[in-house]
Parts: structure tokens; sequence; C-alpha cells
């Protein structure tokens, strides 16, 4: 099995593959400030939006959705305002915060997939 971080970078890759599928437009993958990182920054439509990406392997007891806390939240909301001010062309969009969900079996396959939109939205 892969290390953590690789899994969470191979994670991350996956839901940005997906988004575009989906019509997302991604303009950012792991933007950081300090206290924070913005895992994928997308366009649905004109709709900024913001994805925190989790990913679990194997039988955890606690499931991906379960590791977003009000802290973790703050740092993302937090990051995504310096995005916002970094970016001039994005001043005046309406943002949100979604989540994506990902549980990968023993073997690295994707068993399911949880996206979640409007964790918090402006």
């Amino acid at each position: 099995m892969p290390r953590r971080a690789e899994t969470g970078a191979a994670g991350e890759a996956y839901v940005a593959g997906r988004l575009a599928r989906e019509g997302y437009a991604v303009i950012a993958r792991n933007w950081r400030v300090p206290g924070g990182e913005l895992d994928i920054v997308a366009l649905d439509g004109e709709i900024l939006v913001f994805v925190e990406v989790r990913v679990r392997s194997g039988e955890r007891v606690i499931a991906a959705e379960e590791t977003v806390d009000d802290a973790k939240l703050e740092r993302i909301f937090t990051a995504a305002e310096a995005f916002i001010e970094a970016h001039s062309e994005h001043h005046d969009r309406i943002w949100r915060v979604d989540f994506v969900a990902i549980t990968l079996t023993q073997d690295g396959v994707v068993r399911r997939y949880t996206h979640m939109q409007n964790l918090w939205a402006d």
C-alpha cells in the first residue's frame, strides 16, 4: 500500500480528473498559504469552489467525511479568503467549500466516492 502522502496525492489527482469530467474547470491544486492549504480550486460554472479531499484506505473505523472538524473548516475558510485576495479576477465571485471523501479498497481501488457540496458557502 502506498504511503499516506502518496495516497492523498493520488486521491486529489483522481478527484481533479473526476471534477473535470463533470464540467468543473480546475484552476489550482495544493495552493498553500501560511496556516492552510486548498487541495483543489475549481470553477463550477461561475461559482468558485474550494474542494477539500480526504482519502481513507482499507477498513478504517473513522470514515473520511468524519475527519473534517471546525478547526479544519476554519483553515480552509482562511485559505479561501487568501486565494480570493491573491487573485483579483475572483474578487466578486460567489464561492463555496465542497468536500470529497474517497474510500479505497486494500488494493487501492476506489470503493466509495462522496461529494458534498456547500459545506460552507458565501
